[in-house]
């Protein structure tokens, strides 16, 4: 577990040098009466271990950038990948004042040893209008463009970035989708359409796709305030969801979606021991009425006819 006295601990990535698992997360001071404002007071806190339980605390990895950048209001949630050249990159979400924190971008930032980091001025990728809600005609509060997955492919031809994205058409409240884009060299990258149909979310936040024992599975988190009303009245809960596909890209039936069996776990990204086997590692988001805001323990998990359970030894 990682709890802080002072600070909210949310939204998490980790990556695996070899030795350590190097865990990124959002984090903002218990301060603020309303939690929410937590998303405005970021910064992005580098913990490391060598069990995903027990955690060192390292210097902050990201804050905002300087006034007038992209990313002067805040940098939010991502993912690390290694380079063939042996630098590590972050792909994280960026917001400006500029935009009133509603418009949000992909950047990226590299680190030699994935303790100093150093970011590129300018985005790496934006939503493309073709197939995405931009925040001109969004029937949403922000333009949804975050929370990139990057992975290579698994055929060797390039890379693949997943995103939490809204779709053009369809009910507001279910233009939900995973948006993908492709890249040879993890520095030049091209939208593609989405890979889910705008079903049954407002939106399918900190999106990852990872192969377990030959099948693909797609994770996303949706809360219970972006599931619409008559799914909700229908017994749709919040949390953490999940669905499996032929291939890295699908298709995915996001109808078929199952919902993880936990009371509070929420944004939780698959990661794998050193023994081989596979853990949930997200945060408790609220419990009742109370925001937890802290990194639980990791969850063993296993595919059971194609759903995402609990290993139960």
């Amino acid at each position: 577990m990682l709890r802080f006295d002072d600070a909210w601990v949310w939204d998490s990535w980790s990556v695996d040098d070899g030795d350590l698992f190097h865990l990124f997360y959002l984090q903002a001071p218990r301060t603020p009466e309303d939690q929410r404002l937590r998303h405005f007071s970021v910064s992005v806190g580098h913990a490391v271990s060598r069990d995903l339980t027990e955690w060192r605390v390292l210097p902050d990895a990201l804050c905002p950038a300087p006034a007038q950048r992209w990313d002067d209001m805040s940098t939010w949630t991502g993912s690390v990948v290694r380079a063939p050249d042996g630098t590590w990159l972050m792909f994280y979400t960026g917001v400006s004042h500029r935009d009133l924190g509603l418009v949000q971008r992909i950047g990226v930032a590299s680190s030699p040893d994935l303790v100093t980091w150093h970011r590129l001025d300018e985005p790496v990728i934006e939503a493309d209008a073709r197939w995405y809600e931009r925040l001109e005609q969004a029937a949403w509060p922000d333009e949804a463009w975050r929370d990139p997955f990057v992975t290579a492919d698994p055929d060797g031809d390039g890379w693949h970035m997943f995103l939490t994205a809204r779709a053009t058409l369809g009910r507001p409240d279910r233009r939900g989708v995973i948006g993908h884009a492709r890249s040879r060299d993890l520095r030049t990258w091209e939208v593609q359409p989405p890979l889910t149909e705008p079903e049954s979310f407002g939106h399918l936040e900190v999106p990852q796709v990872v192969r377990i024992n030959g099948t693909y599975v797609l994770i996303f988190s949706c809360d219970v305030s972006e599931i619409p009303a008559d799914l909700r009245r229908a017994g749709h809960a919040g949390g953490v969801w999940s669905t499996t596909g032929a291939s890295i890209t699908g298709p995915f039936d996001i109808d078929k979606a199952e919902l993880f069996p936990h009371e509070s776990l929420y944004a939780a990204r698959l990661v794998q021991d050193r023994a081989g086997q596979w853990n949930l590692l997200g945060f408790r988001n609220f419990e009742g009425s109370r925001f937890i805001g802290e990194i639980a323990d990791p969850i063993l998990v296993t595919l059971d006819a194609g759903r995402l359970v609990p290993l139960v030894f």
